[in-house]
């Protein structure tokens, strides 16, 4: 197996300059920055661990090192990172462009995120988040037992930063009145699974009757609310979603009213 390894580090191509939010390549010899392109929940049960998994676009990283998220503009620091290969992990101490590192419990770190140095060598850089896919089924997540809610909407919190399942909140009644959106509807099924054996929050899962998805905004958002058959959510990253109960209502709107903002939720796969 190492013979394997090692051929394929051989035959690899090396790590290739990313391409900032400007649509500029970002030196490899450019100070630190990192993209953060996975978040898991629950690697290691018994310590209810959550790791965002970056890979180093530029620079030298060193684990102890403070960090900006370009996203929030605040830092932290890395102190516990690591590299995972199944079961095992290993501190990492070092790491350059194409390497990647976990950093353990990284508060307010989400998928999409990009770090860069925050000493005075640090060069402020963002890169385009990965996109999302439109939702073609939605459903709600109901607890079994109202006793375990802090644990399912301490689930439901972790799992919507993993981005498979977008959860969307009432602004009003919070985790109490959630939808689920997906693309498949095997997704609902992990996700019920993964809310009782790791987080202890057996859930039921019932359809939901919407049919389409878009993304609008707080004017347009006031005039929906007017109209029977749609319901105005809020995503994990606070962006305004309305969901159409009728495809064809959604049609008819954006006929009738073209002022409204109406965004289809389209995956661009340049960004990557």
């Amino acid at each position: 197996m190492r013979t394997q390894l090692d051929a394929v580090v051989g035959l690899a191509p090396p790590p290739a300059p990313r391409i900032d939010k400007a649509g500029e390549p970002h030196s490899l010899q450019a100070p630190f920055s990192a993209f953060v392109f996975k978040v898991q929940a629950n690697m290691d049960p018994s310590h209810r661990d959550r790791i965002a998994f970056a890979r180093i676009c530029s620079g030298h990283f060193e684990r102890g090192m403070s960090v900006t998220n370009s996203r929030t503009g605040r830092d932290m620091t890395t102190k516990y990172a690591t590299t995972a290969f199944g079961p095992d992990r290993e501190t990492v101490e070092d790491a350059y462009p194409g390497d990647v590192v976990g950093l353990v419990n990284a508060t307010g770190v989400l998928l999409g995120d990009t770090l860069f140095a925050a000493d005075a060598s640090g060069q402020p850089v963002e890169f385009p988040p990965i996109p999302r896919f439109a939702p073609e089924v939605f459903a709600r997540a109901r607890p079994l037992d109202n006793a375990k809610f802090k644990q399912f909407r301490k689930g439901l919190e972790q799992l919507d930063e993993e981005g498979v399942v977008q959860v969307l909140r009432d602004p009003d009644m919070g985790d109490v009145e959630n939808v689920l959106a997906a693309v498949g509807a095997l997704q609902f099924e992990v996700f019920a699974y993964r809310l009782g054996s790791e987080f202890g929050a057996p859930t039921e899962i019932v359809s939901a009757p919407y049919q389409a998805i878009r993304l609008t905004d707080k004017q347009s958002a006031e005039r929906l609310r007017q109209i029977g058959g749609i319901r105005i959510l809020v995503r994990g990253d606070g962006a305004l979603c309305a969901l159409f109960e009728n495809k064809y209502r959604l049609q008819r709107l954006m006929s009738d009213e073209p002022e409204l903002t109406l965004e289809p939720i389209i995956a661009d796969a340049s960004t990557l």
